[in-house]
Parts: C-alpha cells; sequence; structure tokens
C-alpha cells in the first residue's frame, strides 16, 4: 500500500459524521479550496470534516514536461482523443485509500461526499461510480469524466442513485463546457440522476455556484 496522501483537514465542529473529500485541480494543491468552507453556508449540517489533499507531484506533458501536482498527466489539448489512463487509475487508488480511512475513522461510506474542480472532477467521477458502496454525493465543479469509453462497464450499482453536481462555467477557456455538457448528458443515459448548473464564468467558481452547492449539501445532509 503506498503512503496515504497529505492533506490539510478542517472539521465544522467537534466529533464529524460527515466527510467532504475535495480534490484539487492541475497545478494546485490542497490549499486552493479550504477557503470555500467559510464561504459556504452549513447552517444546519452536521459536523463536517473536511479533507483537501495534495496531488502527487509529475512532469506534465502538455506544460511541456514541467513538474506540478496532478492526478494525472495531460497528455495533449483534445481531452478526449488522448488519456493517461494508467495515471487515473493510480491516483483512483489513492483517493480509495483517502475514503477507507474516512470510513476507518468511524464516518460510514454514506456520508462520504467526494468533491472535486477541474482535474479534481474527473478523478471524482473516475472514483465514485466505481466505488463498491454507497457514498453521499459527488460534487463535479469544471471538469469532465475521464475514460468515458469503460464507465458502463466498470461503474459499480452501489453508487447508481448516488446525487451528482455537476457545474460549469459558460466561458471555460481550458475544459470547454461542451465536454461537460456531454459528459452530463452520458452520465443521465446510464440512468444517474444529475443536477446540472452552468454560470457565466471562465474556469473557476462564482458566489452563485456556492449558494447552489451549499443547498445542494444540506438536502444530501438533510
Amino acid at each position: 500500500m503506498t503512503d496515504l496522501l497529505d492533506s490539510i483537514q478542517i472539521e465544522t465542529a467537534p466529533n464529524p459524521t460527515v466527510s467532504v473529500i475535495w480534490l484539487h485541480g492541475l497545478g494546485a494543491d490542497g490549499n486552493d479550496f479550504v477557503p470555500i468552507v467559510h464561504e459556504l453556508d452549513l447552517s444546519g449540517c452536521p459536523p463536517i470534516r473536511f479533507v483537501f489533499p495534495h496531488a502527487p507531484t509529475m512532469p506534465v506533458t502538455v506544460n511541456n514536461g514541467y513538474v506540478m501536482r496532478a492526478w494525472y498527466d495531460i497528455l495533449g489539448t483534445d481531452l478526449a482523443r488522448r488519456e493517461d489512463e494508467a495515471g487515473l487509475r493510480k491516483s483512483q487508488t489513492l483517493v480509495e485509500q483517502l475514503i477507507a480511512r474516512e470510513k476507518a475513522r468511524g464516518i460510514a461510506s454514506n456520508r462520504i461526499i467526494l468533491a472535486g474542480f477541474s482535474q479534481g472532477c474527473a478523478m471524482t467521477l473516475q472514483t465514485g461510480l466505481r466505488h463498491p458502496e454507497k457514498l453521499a454525493g459527488l460534487l463535479c465543479l469544471s471538469g469532465y469524466l475521464p475514460i468515458h469509453t469503460t464507465v458502463e462497464a466498470e461503474r459499480h450499482a452501489a453508487n447508481h442513485d448516488t446525487p451528482i453536481f455537476l457545474a460549469h462555467g459558460r466561458s471555460d477557456p481550458v475544459i470547454p463546457i461542451d465536454r461537460a455538457e456531454k459528459s452530463r448528458d452520458m452520465l443521465k443515459k446510464l440512468g444517474y440522476r444529475v443536477e446540472w448548473h452552468e454560470y457565466m464564468m471562465p474556469h473557476s467558481v462564482c458566489m452563485e455556484e456556492l449558494d447552489d452547492i451549499s443547498r445542494w449539501l444540506k438536502q444530501i445532509l438533510a
């Protein structure tokens, strides 16, 4: 077993009964989404442990081999045509280990939410759809469904009814919205409960989105 990823952890109150594992995007680290905890309206929610892991470092092909934090390599600008399947599956194992740790700390699988932005969104879908126990929800921001050709065969029935929050910026120059729309349509075709949101923003997060995330979290944790 590889070592557990280093992560930043924030608990909204003692003795949390819910965990949110939040995965950052390419070139960022766990610190990237820490400020969001204080911007979400979590009133009425049970105590939550937010876990913000740091992805491993690796050379990223599309960035001239520059070494940075990444969940998998980006081989070119056409994300759908050439994918680092080995890297995606390796990081899937790392995320599974984080889920296992939360369970070992007393959080039931169906009270664990996977969340992610950009590459972190891809990892949330890659891991969550295949996870063998029911999760509370998948929070997917400004990303896409990776290695989509294997999803139908590899997905696990345990998470067929798990709520999926899928959000994207209309003017995203990094991952065009049509890629996210194709991911949404495929998930819906496979029978998943997808709540879709789009915002007038680039590859980022906006206040309206945070309000929608707050409402969604309260809804699934009620």
